[in-house]
């Protein structure tokens, strides 16, 4: 019931919430996904129009100068094992899917550099298939705040998440926690006085 009741009040809140990474197409937006770890999305999103230019295929990516695209990279941190992985990535794109990105969970997370997370952003905010939930940071710390979960793994975290929201809802969910934990709920400073669950969490200061 109160799950129902945090579930309603976000929906409230953040009807529209959608993935903050700009792209235009699957392979963007796979590519901006594997940019992201470890890095803001507004830092990929600085990086990427200049990337998108240049690369407009799968083809182009494989056939990537390591060194320069390490170069053009460089500011989302971990570049050499991004450039690694974009350009693997590529690679088995253009030699098993025929340079497309692949809608199935199990093949996008055969893909170098592609685990379970960056498959569903990509699943549920391109191709609109529900197969899980992604947790990265925020949907960690919320999750657990809002007593969620008692869990610690990413994996964990998802199978507990995946049992109390409806199937339907996972991708918007996760956008939307990403969207609160960003705006309201800060690590450093939640605004707990402004927060629309504030009434069903149990680690609010109000």
């Amino acid at each position: 019931m109160r799950t129902r009741t945090i579930l309603a009040r976000l929906q409230q809140a953040y009807p529209e919430a959608t993935c903050a990474l700009h792209h235009s197409s699957a392979l963007e937006l796979l590519v901006a996904t594997i940019l992201s770890a470890q890095s803001t999305d507004a830092r990929v999103n600085m990086v990427t129009p200049a990337l998108f230019a240049r690369y407009r295929t799968a083809a182009a990516y494989a056939a990537a100068d390591p060194t320069v695209l390490e170069q053009e990279i460089h500011s989302t941190g971990f570049f050499r094992n991004k450039t690694k992985s974009i350009i693997g990535m590529a690679q088995a794109l253009v030699e098993r899917h025929g340079g497309e990105v692949p809608d199935t969970m199990e093949a996008l997370v055969e893909l170098p550099g592609v685990g379970r997370k960056t498959a569903n952003v990509v699943l549920g905010t391109w191709f609109g298939k529900n197969e899980g939930i992604v947790v990265d940071t925020h949907v960690q710390r919320l999750s657990t705040l809002l007593g969620l979960t008692r869990e610690t793994t990413p994996e964990k975290i998802e199978r507990d998440l995946m049992a109390l929201v409806p199937r339907e809802r996972w991708t918007w969910f996760s956008h939307t926690l990403i969207a609160h934990g960003r705006q309201v709920c800060i690590a450093r400073r939640p605004k707990c006085e402004i927060c629309v669950v504030n009434r069903w969490c149990p680690s609010s200061r109000v």
